[in-house]
């Protein structure tokens, strides 16, 4: 495809007060920002909302963080040296943000479309509302079978939760280890004692460990400018998330090695989508120790996505890892937080945002809705590599071990910012159960932007998997990259070493 067809934008723009909120917590010096231009699409991400506005904002700031931390490089290696006007030119465009944002949308394996949700993940009416499921994974599906007492067949299902109330089905589906949250109103989740530890925090936190040496970075070119470089990143997520940081950082020119548990497989067509410029290993933490040891001595970036405290009975925390591998980066999601009631729950973006009240303001009044793409996992993700990518930059002039948290209920509530109160769905009591429509995480007309057509920002390549398009990366920078280095892989068929 040549420019001639990219979909026509508006006029350029200087950034927004949403950008400007996630650099601040990012701890960004503010006069960068006027290195930021964006496109602006009135059709992308279509939401009441301010969904395009964030997504743009999440992005922008890593394309920023990126462009800092490269102009760092690519000149004199000396400690201090300030940005300035050498920070490259970034560019937001609204209609590759867009295409990015449902990715997994985007993917074809050999012409083949892959199966976002399955069908026991979706909305469900109870005897006073509604809950949200999630049962992608098969150990998920039959804990929440098991805690319903019922079979895998959807009417059978929907019996056995519509008889119960929303409150009682989360607590015995999550005693169950399995994953249900209530559907609540943006209210109703502000009065929740998670709410409360969530907004206790900022968008983005960030903090020192101890005082290792300034980081010395060494020089890169400019053909094309890799900001990250010859830094190894061992990745601990799954999912959407973390694996969607860790690909950025790929891009970026990190060398990311993703590391599973053998006996807990991911999704096939998922690991495809985020695996871009990655290698995949398996290895068992507990048996395989040596080897884990061997791989964070040379690591600059520990990036985990498991609930908090599940790697820290590992020796796997922040503080811990910084005490064996002084000067790492270690970057920490998770859905809930890492304080309060819920702090140790499984989550995953589509019940974030049903249980903060997300679902509530776009639906109708009659049903629950959906954002018109995994936005809490997309942008949280970009988030994430911008917070490593800061990270990086800081200690550079100050040294020290870092870490860097964020949580998906912490960017629900920096989305909902502003919005006005939903009556809840479930007033009207006659309308319709969901139907497939409604299982899924996204709306339909997500990938249109203004001109019609995502195929601008898709791109093809063959793979050890089969013909895969794909949406290309929409972190964009003057002489940055503008593919990954390599297509994905099987799902944990690399070794567990680190490349040359």
């Amino acid at each position: 495809m040549t420019d001639t067809d990219r979909p026509s934008p508006s006029s350029g723009s200087r950034p927004g007060p949403r950008l400007a909120a996630a650099w601040s917590s990012l701890g960004g010096d503010p006069d960068l920002l006027a290195r930021v231009t964006t496109v602006e699409r009135s059709g992308a991400l279509p939401a009441r909302l301010p969904v395009r506005e964030t997504a743009r904002a999440c992005v922008g700031a890593c394309a920023l963080a990126a462009a800092e931390l490269g102009a760092r490089r690519a000149g004199p290696a000396r400690r201090g040296r300030p940005p300035g006007p050498g920070v490259p030119a970034v560019r937001v465009d609204d209609g590759a943000v867009a295409a990015a944002f449902v990715s997994e949308r985007h993917l074809l394996v050999d012409g083949r479309a892959p199966v976002s949700f399955a069908p026991l993940s979706r909305f469900w009416r109870t005897a006073d509302g509604w809950v949200r499921t999630h049962a992608n994974y098969p150990h998920h599906r039959a804990r929440l079978l098991a805690a319903l007492g019922t079979s895998d067949d959807p009417e059978a299902v929907a019996a056995a939760l519509a008889g119960r109330p929303a409150a009682e089905v989360e607590e015995t589906v999550y005693a169950a280890g399995g994953l249900a949250v209530a559907l609540r109103t943006p209210a109703a989740w502000a009065a929740h004692a998670q709410a409360a530890a969530v907004a206790r925090r900022p968008l983005v936190e960030r903090g020192r460990l101890d005082s290792a040496p300034a980081r010395v970075l060494v020089p890169v070119d400019r053909d094309p400018l890799l900001p990250a470089a010859g830094l190894r990143v061992l990745d601990l997520t799954r999912v959407v998330a973390g694996p969607v940081a860790t690909r950025t950082l790929a891009l970026l020119g990190a060398d990311v090695l993703r590391l599973d548990p053998p006996g807990l497989p991911e999704l096939p067509d998922q690991h495809t989508d985020t695996g871009f410029g990655k290698r995949s290993a398996l290895l068992d933490l507990p048996a395989g120790r040596d080897t884990f040891e061997e791989l964070l001595a040379a690591a600059d970036v520990v990036v985990t996505g498991y609930r908090p405290g599940a790697l820290d009975r590992l020796g796997l925390g922040a503080e811990a890892l910084a005490e064996r591998r002084p000067g790492v980066v270690v970057a920490q999601l998770s859905a809930w937080g890492a304080y309060g009631p819920w702090a140790g729950r499984r989550g995953f973006d589509s019940l974030v945002q049903a249980a903060t009240g997300i679902a509530v303001s776009e639906g109708s009044a009659g049903r629950p809705g959906v954002l018109p793409a995994q936005a809490l996992d997309h942008g949280t993700g970009y988030l994430l590599a911008a917070a490593v990518l800061r990270a990086l930059t800081e200690q550079a002039d100050e040294g020290g071990s870092r870490f860097v948290r964020l949580a998906l209920a912490r960017t629900a509530a920096w989305l909902l910012e502003g919005a006005a109160p939903t009556r809840a769905p479930g007033d009207d009591r006659t309308a319709a159960a969901p139907g497939p429509a409604s299982a899924s995480a996204s709306a339909p007309g997500a990938d249109v932007g203004a001109g019609g057509s995502a195929d601008y920002w898709l791109a093809e390549t063959d793979s050890a998997l089969g013909r895969l398009r794909y949406a290309r990366s929409p972190v964009s920078f003057t002489d940055g990259p503008r593919d990954w280095a390599r297509p994905p892989g099987p799902w944990g068929t690399d070794p567990a070493r680190w490349g040359a």
